[in-house]
């Protein structure tokens, strides 16, 4: 939490980039919306990294599978504890809001609507890349690995499917396979327009690793 926090005031606050807003002379919180799925994309997958592979390399994940728990208890409860955390860290980022709401001018003149969208947005963008974190842990009892795994599928829902529609395809072919990715639809509640469809995808990605995650636990039973 910490880290997120000192990365998203660095960059946004202190350092002369493109996403300082004291620079752009422009009361929103864009850039913050813009930086921080790239720094969950590497702080979440470390949050998850230990949820089951340090079950398993301690030995405790036999202690806590014979207890009288269904899997899908012990995998949600496991889900809900690395998502908690993982939503903690962004409650803290209203001081931006207010900071900006004071600078404004006039104060408090800002897209309220935009912000709630992107907040809506980045909550649910941080309950998929939990549920894919939790999956690559279920998957090795080694951390590092758990980590690297993460962090590849948690960019390839992210851009991947964008970066592959652009591969000679066109068309309603083209729409469907970014519409497959998290960028499409976080992007769109960005804007404040929050879709149906948008918040049906991410419970869908959350549903099928929470499911993943599942299987990968009764793999022990084959």
């Amino acid at each position: 939490m910490v880290i997120f926090l000192l990365i998203n005031s660095m960059f946004i606050w202190i350092f002369h980039t493109d996403f300082n807003i004291l620079d752009a002379g422009y009361a929103g919180l864009d850039n913050m919306f813009i930086l921080a799925p790239w720094i969950f994309l590497f702080l979440i997958p470390a949050v998850c990294m230990r949820l089951f592979s340090e079950e398993k390399r301690s030995g405790t994940s036999e202690w806590l599978l014979t207890k009288p728990l269904s899997d899908f208890k012990i995998v949600f409860a496991k889900y809900i504890s690395g998502y908690i955390l993982s939503a903690l860290s962004l409650l803290p980022t209203m001081i931006y809001l207010i900071s900006i709401s004071i600078l404004a001018d006039p104060p408090g003149n800002l897209d309220y609507g935009g912000i709630a969208g992107s907040y809506m947005g980045l909550f649910l963008l941080a309950a998929v890349y939990v549920s894919i974190g939790l999956f690559a842990s279920s998957l090795t009892r080694n951390q590092i690995i758990a980590f690297f795994v993460s962090v590849v599928l948690c960019y390839f829902f992210f851009l991947g499917f964008s970066q592959l529609a652009s591969l000679g395809f066109s068309g309603t072919t083209q729409d469907f396979i970014i519409a497959l990715g998290i960028n499409d639809h976080y992007t769109s509640m960005s804007r404040g327009v929050i879709d149906s469809r948008d918040v049906i995808y991410f419970l869908s990605v959350i549903s099928l690793f929470v499911f993943f995650t599942k299987l990968s636990l009764e793999s022990r039973k084959w």
